[in-house]
């Protein structure tokens, strides 16, 4: 049975989800990678005159469900088909990919045979899940030189690192410099009406102290949500200096850590903060960002954690419930138990993972490097960040883009500056130099008369960078963890949830019971077959 065939199948037997699918190899020639695809190779067709049929290109495009925003027909994708499609002979069509479910929505296109030509994720983990259902077809380097040669440049020695599978190449990316805006917020004015400093919360017992004392005068609780999707929550618990072999068994993005000691000293101070009343009591019903956001404007809880933007509105809703509220950056030290370091879980240095659809052909192959390399040009990407200069910003003495935060023309960019569309080629919009670069994204990150926020989230990331690693990349497909995960992580929530609600005389027995139960689950098929890479050298 043919690939096609074989997931038509499955969507005609109501699938889901697929896990893993068995089949035939796809339809591109492998090419390997060297120094001489910097130089243009030969032999493949030139289509710098556009092609000489019409070629259907099909992009992924996350939807995120910005109020009055269309993904697929806007005054950018309008504009990408003028600029790119017309001028190539190509159709752009946006496909609508749902952010909170961009798995399911990703196999369920595969299985009716109407997935875009590129097939991305942000992590490796589940990248590798789509190489190992047999849908991204080998590339050729050459190719991908010939066709994108600025795209090539600016990302070869990435792909040429982190894009080759079994040794075949697979996985192209986008850039990401090394910046990062996620931060969390703790009730300054709280923190000083119990005779405490920001500055004091210099370890994670002063800052369960600080919470205690929190309670005790009745001013509020921490915040809290479930934990999902996200497994990066044990990193401030572990050793350091970290062992990389260590590393690689335990940390994953797809799969939750749950039986090492790093996560067993995390739910015991977990257990400790729930069962003294000093975190958000309800924890396990914030499951989106706003319900724990509504906890926090409301005044129910001193902490909150978001990506801080210029044009977020968490601050003015608070205030006009508390109109005396202050607000300050926690100091990373502030989550880590006395003697250890305030680790943190890297960005690995790329941003989006793609492949190539198995179905696309030769010339949507190509349309796709033409695609990556004219949003490479420096020009298309800036007009795709910023709009239309004198109606969405104008240029200020250091050429940066000063948006008009009132301007609602058709130009309107959507709430994330358009980074669905861009994210493509970089992760972060990028000036010249590094200078530039960070006073524009301060500006983009500053919320109004709240600017010194910035200056201590870039500060005390600059200070923590030493403790930042990433995980490691598996080089092959983990077949166990794509057999597991999805009841895993199900069983996660539940035996975490069990372990951290349990009262604290009944936490070791309570732990040992669950951590069993997670082991016979699945988890040590995934740690044996996890050691079994280690030691075989397939990872870095």
């Amino acid at each position: 049975m043919s690939k096609k065939n074989r997931w038509g199948s499955k969507l005609l037997t109501g699938l889901a989800l697929v896990a893993l699918l068995a089949g035939c190899g796809g339809s591109g020639e492998a090419g390997n990678a060297s120094s001489a695809a910097e130089t243009p190779a030969e032999g493949f067709p030139d289509y710098s005159k556009g092609f000489p049929e019409k070629v259907s290109l099909d992009i992924p495009v996350y939807e995120r469900a910005f109020e009055g925003w269309n993904v697929t027909d806007n005054f950018y994708t309008r504009w990408i088909q003028k600029e790119f499609g017309e001028k190539y002979n190509v159709s752009v069509n946006f496909v609508p990919i749902t952010r909170s479910s961009e798995v399911t929505d990703f196999e369920q296109l595969l299985a009716s045979g109407k997935a875009p030509d590129i097939i991305f994720h942000y992590d490796m983990p589940q990248a590798l899940a789509y190489y190992g259902e047999e849908v991204l077809q080998p590339l050729n380097l050459e190719e991908v030189a010939h066709y994108a040669p600025t795209y090539w440049e600016n990302m070869s020695e990435t792909i040429e690192q982190y894009g080759k599978i079994d040794d075949q190449n697979v996985f192209v990316f986008a850039s990401r410099p090394e910046t990062d805006n996620f931060v969390s917020i703790i009730r300054k004015d709280w923190v000083e009406e119990v005779d405490m400093k920001v500055e004091d919360l210099t370890s994670l017992e002063k800052y369960n102290d600080m919470l205690m004392k929190w309670k005790e005068e009745g001013l509020g609780v921490a915040g809290g949500s479930l934990i999902q999707n996200s497994f990066n929550y044990n990193y401030a618990f572990r050793d350091w200096p970290f062992d990389p072999k260590y590393r690689a068994l335990y940390s994953d993005l797809s799969v939750a850590d749950f039986t090492s000691e790093d996560t067993e000293r995390f739910l015991r101070n977990m257990n400790y903060q729930y069962n003294n009343g000093l975190i958000d009591r309800e924890f396990y019903l914030r499951d989106d960002d706003g319900k724990t956001k509504a906890e926090f404007v409301a005044g129910k809880t001193g902490t909150y954690s978001t990506y801080l933007t210029n044009n977020t509105d968490v601050f003015d809703a608070t205030l006009k419930n508390n109109p005396d509220a202050e607000f300050a950056v926690i100091p990373p030290y502030a989550g880590v138990p006395e003697g250890r370091e305030p680790q943190g879980r890297a960005y690995w240095p790329f941003g989006l993972i793609m492949g190539i659809n198995y179905q696309s052909t030769d010339m949507e192959r190509a349309a796709v490097w033409m695609y990556l390399d004219w949003m490479s040009q420096p020009e298309n990407l800036f007009f795709l960040q910023n709009g239309v200069e004198g109606e969405n910003y104008t240029l200020d003495d250091q050429g940066i883009a000063v948006r008009d935060p009132n301007f609602k023309g058709e130009s309107v960019l959507a709430q994330n500056n358009n980074k669905d569309y861009w994210a493509l080629v970089t992760e972060t919009a990028e000036y010249p130099d590094p200078e530039t670069t960070l006073e524009a994204n301060k500006r983009n990150w500053s919320p109004p008369g709240h600017e010194y926020l910035v200056d201590d989230m870039v500060k005390y990331y600059e200070q923590t960078a030493e403790f930042r690693t990433p995980d490691a990349l598996f080089t092959v497909v983990l077949d166990k963890v794509n057999d597991y995960k999805a009841d895993l992580n199900a069983l996660f929530q539940e035996l975490y949830l069990k372990v951290v609600m349990a009262p604290e005389d009944q936490f070791d027995q309570q732990y040992e019971q669950a951590k069993q139960q997670y082991l016979d689950a699945g988890y040590q098929e995934i740690l044996d077959e996890k050691q079994e890479a280690i030691d075989a050298g397939n990872y870095q």
